[in-house]
């Protein structure tokens, strides 16, 4: 059986698909949410519940909210040994591991587990290598809005329709956009936070509690009582779930502190982070070129959602009513669960094609020519863009900057920032060329990104027709060579230039041909025609070649008749 978790940053929960629907599987204690903090007591490791105590008691013994550093570098020190935030969440991973065996009554061995959609390649991996630490197999990362789609059975809907699912979790925020079309399940847009969480509200309220209570200076304090502070901050904000009032109280020594907040008062002190919870929204339906109003059907998961503050935010952003049928907990694992029953192909789930997207861009390094005349390095070039559906293959030709030039280093970037040094390095090619004057040598870079996480790196050199190729793996690809170079074989027909495959080469030369068979401003008209369609090509993009295609394939019919 393959099971399904949501590894979330203040809490985490496994869930498993049975003949009635996916079902959360409770933990050791008979909850269904495990508490995503670890604590140490010598040799002993603690999980969940019993490592929040401990944590309230024994502050430096402890650690919490690891996975916003998941796939950096950063260590933890608990007692006295240090870990990485992949460690600590094999830690979850291994007791919800446990407490499903012990639930199922039988050994588990393959998960699902999800992830925020805007991590990237480093976290992705970490993610993956964390959960075989907790002796798992990981059969697939699964973005955390695609699994909380399938969970509302969005894939079950029975006309077509673009959802937006609004992610907040602990830790983390996400924006996805997909859109449903027969039984594809498209991801159009993704965009997002990895540092912005329930945590936040939770600091904002700590925050005033201070400011309310000057003679409290934080740097003044225990970590045992910062962290009690911490807490009463957090059940102060639950507080504003039933009343527009809430009261945060904390007795620290043998004196008792007191805050009352309202509602409207704590908005106000939320604005910048509601701020920037409107960026993301706001690039994802740029990027999947949507406006608001052709969104069918909002979604909220994530523990965050629950916040009043942020309810009455996203009822105002949307002007609608979000759908919160499931709870925002559990909706995640439940998706990972589904997702999990997909992959053994269980015949209670209807079948259901996923596309995802390329969550950031994926280019190299290139020189810049100034105006001078000399050339300026490390300058990032988009090859595949984000929020492009996969598999895809784009080209971009490449050319020597010096007298002479014999070799080419293509860095394999994944960012957003306009220099390379700032975007991540996923590998490189050092290629040889023939020597030549600066500008005479080329190069074509191609980047083709399969669904299965796996990005084949081409360079062609032009001169001669040397091809170079390089196969760089992603976070939860187990295929073997022989798989991937048969995979890459079944992609190759994106390899092919769109001005070269053979339907819009067909196209191509028609219109060629009308236009030498015209004459006068007849023949404006048709190479008016011709270049528009030769820059639908040129942008590499499926969806904007296929619609100028029949354009001009109707234009073309038309002028004939």
């Amino acid at each position: 059986m393959i099971i399904g978790i949501d590894l979330g940053t203040t809490n985490s929960l496994v869930a498993y698909y049975t003949d009635e629907g996916p079902k959360i599987i409770p933990n050791r204690l008979g909850k269904n949410l495990t508490p995503s903090i670890v604590s140490v007591d010598g040799e002993q490791i603690y999980v969940g519940e019993t490592a929040r105590e401990r944590m309230l008691l024994y502050p430096d013994s402890a650690a919490s909210v690891f996975k916003r550093t998941m796939g950096s570098d950063k260590k933890y020190r608990l007692e006295n040994r240090f870990f990485t935030s992949e460690e600590l969440s094999s830690f979850v991973l291994r007791a919800l591991k446990e407490d499903a065996e012990v639930y199922l009554g039988e050994p588990v061995t393959e998960a699902v587990i999800s992830v925020p959609a805007y991590f990237n390649d480093a976290r992705r991996k970490a993610t993956k290598r964390a959960g075989e630490l907790a002796g798992l197999k990981v059969e697939r990362i699964i973005s955390e809005p695609t699994a909380a789609a399938i969970a509302y059975g969005l894939y079950e809907c029975k006309s077509d329709a673009k959802f937006l699912v609004f992610d907040l979790g602990g830790g983390t925020f996400d924006v996805s956009i997909l859109e449903l079309s027969g039984s594809i399940l498209e991801v159009r847009a993704v965009a997002g936070d990895n540092f912005l969480g329930g945590e936040d509200f939770t600091n904002v309220l700590e925050e005033m509690f201070y400011e309310k209570n000057q003679e409290l200076q934080k740097d003044e304090l225990d970590a045992k009582t910062i962290r009690y502070i911490h807490k009463q901050a957090d059940a102060c904000k639950i507080g504003f779930e039933d009343s527009r009032v809430s009261v945060m109280s904390c007795v620290i020594g043998n004196e008792t502190y007191e805050m009352e907040v309202e509602l409207t008062e704590y908005e106000k002190r939320c604005e910048d982070l509601l701020e920037r919870i409107r960026i993301p929204v706001k690039k994802s339906l740029t990027d999947s070129r949507l406006r608001l109003s052709e969104i069918d059907k909002v979604v909220l998961v994530g523990g965050g959602t629950k916040l009043s503050v942020v309810r009455r935010f996203v009822g105002k952003l949307f002007r609608t009513l979000p759908d919160t049928t499931i709870n925002p907990d559990e909706a995640i694992a439940l998706g990972a669960a589904v997702q999990g029953a997909m992959k053994e192909r269980k015949d209670s789930i209807r079948e259901v094609i996923l596309t995802d997207v390329c969550p950031f861009t994926l280019g190299t390094e290139v020189s810049v020519e100034r105006e001078n005349g000399g050339y300026e390095s490390g300058h990032f070039c988009p090859i595949i863009e984000r929020n492009t559906v996969i598999p895809a293959s784009r080209t971009e030709t490449l050319y020597t900057i010096r007298d002479n030039q014999s070799v080419v280093c293509v860095n394999v970037l994944q960012g957003e920032s306009r220099f390379a040094s700032n975007n991540l390095l996923l590998g490189e090619l050092n290629v040889e060329i023939p020597k030549a004057s600066k500008g005479q040598e080329s190069i074509d870079v191609t980047y083709t990104y399969d669904v299965n996480s796996i990005l084949e790196v081409q360079v062609k050199i032009n001169s001669t027709g040397k091809i170079i190729k390089q196969i760089l793996k992603g976070q939860q690809v187990d295929m073997t060579d022989e798989e991937i170079a048969a995979r890459m074989e079944e992609l190759a027909y994106l390899k092919i230039p769109p001005r070269e495959q053979e339907e819009n080469k067909l196209l191509l030369l028609r219109g060629e041909r009308m236009y030498e068979e015209n004459l006068g401003e007849d023949r404006n008209i048709i190479e008016h025609a011709l270049q528009k369609f030769e820059a639908a090509l040129n942008t590499q993009d499926p969806a904007k070649i296929e619609s100028a295609r029949n354009d001009f394939r109707e234009f073309l019919e038309a002028w004939e008749d």
